[in-house]
């Protein structure tokens, strides 16, 4: 019985399957990684972001503007954050503008996630810009279905 439901979930819905946890200690490679094999596009939404984090993805980020992949980062405000996240947000922004990343500033903004070329959704609850010393948990998922899907849910659609 449970192996002809499986049967059935794999042929109703390909692509829908595989995914990976991770945790603050292995998060970063694996993020790193997909960001080095971009080809088109990168969204990253981070409600928080702090200079040494941004200054740790700097080179890969970088490396992936000039193969010519656009890079979405949805945050906060800095007005939201108290006097210290606010400096390390301006700064951290200031940088990834510089770049040449495209920014884009939601009010309240909470969600932590990550689109990869519209076929790798990562979706947990670690700030991919400002992680740091937090016990976190990221689901990488490898599905084009379920990455377009994410964009339309959350309005992302409207600013690629």
């Amino acid at each position: 019985m449970i192996a002809q439901i499986f049967h059935r979930f794999v042929h109703q819905s390909p692509g829908l399957i595989y995914s990976q946890l991770y945790n603050d200690q292995t998060f970063y490679k694996a993020f790193v990684r997909d960001i080095s094999l971009s080809k088109k596009e990168v969204i990253i939404e981070s409600p928080f972001i702090t200079t040494g984090r941004v200054d740790m993805l700097l080179p890969v980020i970088h490396k992936a503007l000039l193969r010519g992949v656009s890079i979405l980062v949805n945050t906060r405000q800095p007005q939201e954050h108290d006097a210290y996240m606010r400096r390390e947000a301006e700064t951290g922004i200031s940088t990834l503008l510089d770049l040449g990343v495209k920014l884009l500033f939601t009010g309240g903004h909470h969600r932590k996630l990550v689109i990869i070329d519209r076929s790798i959704l990562w979706e947990g609850s670690l700030n991919a810009l400002s992680q740091n010393s937090s016990c976190e948990v990221m689901r990488r998922i490898e599905s084009e279905t379920l990455a377009k899907q994410m964009i339309d849910f959350t309005g992302l659609r409207q600013f690629l």
